[in-house]
């Protein structure tokens, strides 16, 4: 090589390297592994829900709220979904900013994902709910009997900042129907109402729900099937009462009944069987129970005897709203789907089977084990409504955060916050091209995610994070975060989880 050739390559080099080199970098990417996050829209969506005054909120009729998708055939059910808040007239949470509103959401989150994995644990090594020291005391038996006073004893706690129904519904409860707004829980299988008399109830948008108004409402026995399935309950006077509690210190006490459930102008699904709460600690402020999608026998799901049902869960900071639909099965060709698994040792959680993540187009090097359950049900991944945030074990999380801040490098970076450690600096940005962040499932599918789905904001002025975090826990959770705008759908009679893109 001439001295020329030498001395032209030593100044084109660092020219290559500082200029021309990103430039290659960036297109080992091809624009099918690419996503663009709209980061304006996003923020304004932040502020919305700051400014969405709740007290003045219209008050959404079961005419626009609810509907049934097919009125002739009360097999098939429909029934709007909307964000936590945007719950019309809800007890305002008191959150001056965004980053406060985020802060709250991911602590109820981690007290949930606390909970299930609890949960789940103690099954796994056989001990049962009964076990534990129960909150139905011989006050609370006197109490439900004599339909007021008495004390009960147990945890006090705030119930503003207690747990993580993320998404409701609005439903007709009894005859006449009584209109109540319940939180839709896959983790949870037993539906419940707070109910006059009430020994300790929370405050709720709607009146609390009188079981002496309804002419269909009828206490359930104790030697009745339904109450045998109850995790724990107590006999009074022949006459069955239950006991929820959430692994976070709140709990619904109460008598079990069954009474019918309206979904908008269907007809009335009669003799469902549920709680009708009198204390009522530490949940769901704003709403007036939950709805249980879990599946155990006695879910909502598993007492119709639904062959299927889907839900499609709007963007949280969204004041629209989409629909819960029991009976109906898509053929939509888009459609991914995966296997539904079942644990051995409970039966609430809907397992996926999960074989794999990529960031990029690329595959990670993560064992296939990471995400499996064993035979004595430790580990998997299950699908929650009221999670928020993917959580996947260490090694994984690891893998997947290193590959995504690999392709952020042009970026700049911002402190973590809360549970979040891998967060940008995107406020003079309008919009940003991203990785993409795919699950990959067994049998080789994957579900590509919007960007929107896994880099969201922590405050208004332009801080973004990605939404997934580590845990300790042998379980994985995907969260609702991740499947905002993607109908998931639970084909029980053939094992199946569906998901299908932009079916909201």
């Amino acid at each position: 090589m001439s001295k020329f050739s030498r001395r032209l390559s030593s100044k084109l080099l660092p020219f290559f390297l500082c200029t021309l080199l990103p430039l290659y970098s960036s297109r080992l990417l091809s624009p099918r592994n690419i996503a663009v996050l709209d980061v304006t829209a996003s923020i304004q969506k932040a502020a919305a829900v700051i400014a969405f005054d709740s007290q003045r909120a219209h008050v959404i009729d079961d005419e626009t709220m609810i509907e049934s998708m097919d009125v002739a055939n009360s097999s098939n059910l429909s029934i709007k979904l909307h964000s936590r808040d945007f719950l019309p007239r809800a007890i305002a949470g008191g959150h001056k900013d965004y980053r406060s509103l985020t802060l709250a959401r991911l602590g109820r989150d981690s007290t949930r994902t606390q909970a299930i994995s609890a949960r789940i644990s103690l099954a796994i090594h056989g001990i049962k709910k009964s076990d534990l020291k129960p909150l139905i005391t011989d006050d609370m038996l006197e109490t439900t009997a004599s339909g007021g006073g008495g004390e009960v004893s147990g945890p006090v706690v705030s119930g503003t900042n207690q747990g993580s129904g993320e998404y409701f519904s609005q439903v007709g409860i009894g005859q006449p129907a009584r209109l109540a707004y319940l939180v839709i829980d896959t983790g949870s299988d037993v539906t419940w109402i707070q109910c006059q008399p009430c020994t300790d109830c929370y405050q709720q948008s709607d009146p609390v729900f009188d079981p002496a108004a309804s002419s269909t409402y009828s206490p359930l026995s104790c030697d009745s099937q339904s109450c045998r399935s109850l995790d724990v309950s107590a006999c009074r006077n022949s006459s069955c009462l239950y006991q929820v509690s959430y692994g976070d210190g709140s709990f619904t006490v109460g008598e079990f009944a069954t009474d019918s459930l309206t979904f908008g102008s269907s007809s009335p699904v009669p003799s469902i069987a549920l709680g009708c709460g009198h204390d009522n600690e530490g949940l769901f402020v704003g709403a007036s129970g939950i709805l249980g999608l879990g599946g155990g026998a006695l879910s909502f799901p598993s007492q119709i005897q639904s062959p299927s049902f889907s839900y499609c869960l709007v963007n949280r900071d969204s004041s629209s709203s989409s629909t819960l639909d029991f009976g109906s099965k898509s053929s939509d060709p888009t459609t991914v789907t995966a296997p539904l698994l079942r644990n051995s040792k409970v039966d609430t959680f809907y397992y996926v089977g999960l074989s794999g993540l990529s960031v990029g187009g690329e595959v990670l090097s993560i064992p296939a084990s990471a995400f499996a359950m064993d035979e004595s049900g430790t580990g998997g991944v299950i699908v929650d409504s009221g999670t928020a945030v993917t959580r996947l074990q260490r090694d994984a999380y690891s893998a997947l955060r290193e590959a995504f801040s690999k392709g952020m490098t042009d970026l700049p970076s911002a402190e973590g916050v809360a549970l979040f450690d891998t967060c940008y600096d995107l406020s003079s940005r309008t919009s940003v091209e991203v990785p993409t962040v795919a699950f990959r499932f067994d049998g080789g599918k994957e579900l590509k995610l919007p960007a929107t789905n896994y880099l969201i904001p922590v405050d208004s002025t332009g801080t973004f994070c990605l939404a997934f975090a580590p845990t300790s826990s042998p379980l994985s959770i995907i969260g609702n975060v991740q499947q905002q705008g993607t109908r998931v759908a639970f084909d029980l009679d053939n094992a199946l989880v569906g998901f299908t893109p932009n079916k909201c």
